[in-house]
């Protein structure tokens, strides 16, 4: 009779772990899509943004076509980018053809002067920052939902309940180089 109950007790032991294991690793899962959310506005946001300043770098420097389309193709390809990874190529040729929108715009003084122009500038500053703060949040939840689903013992469970890695979202070489952005 004893043996009964030292049986039930390590089956009630191994089935509220397996229960609190599920449960932790829900949450975690949730935690990294939520965190994702928060890298998916600030990327539209900056999104929105581009096309203002395209339009407004174009008054002035309507011969630099090959630069808006660059500005235009990549914000495309970040708007319809799906995951960590192809969002994070996406951003990284956004960021580059950004870059060259903003190396046109030093050739322009009148461009620089220009009110809107500053003020769609440091509406891109203020949401380059939020996405660098969202892209750090959703890293910091992937690692941690990684780490669970990658130690003992939870590594005999985790894929058994359909856990798999996240992806982290991560800079690209051209994102890796000192960026100087002079006006």
């Amino acid at each position: 009779m004893t043996a009964v109950w030292i049986i039930l007790g390590i089956l009630v032991i191994v089935v509220l772990y397996i229960w609190s294991l599920y449960n932790n690793l829900i949450t975690t899962k949730i935690r990294v899509s939520e965190s994702w959310s928060g890298i998916d506005v600030q990327l539209k946001r900056r999104s929105d943004l581009i096309p203002n300043l395209v339009e407004t770098v174009k008054a002035y420097a309507k011969h630099e076509k090959e630069v808006f389309e660059n500005v235009t193709k990549a914000r495309s390809q970040l708007v319809s980018a799906n995951g960590a990874v192809e969002a994070a190529k996406a951003d990284n040729m956004l960021t580059g053809a950004l870059k060259s929108l903003f190396a046109v715009a030093e050739d322009y003084p009148e461009l620089k002067a220009s009110d809107n122009f500053k003020e769609l500038q440091e509406e891109l500053s203020d949401t380059e920052t939020k996405i660098a703060a969202s892209r750090q949040f959703y890293n910091s939840n992937v690692l941690d939902f990684n780490t669970k689903i990658q130690v003992f013992p939870n590594v005999l469970l985790s894929n058994l309940l359909g856990f798999r890695e996240a992806e982290f979202f991560e800079a690209e070489g051209v994102e890796r180089e000192k960026v100087e952005v002079k006006f």
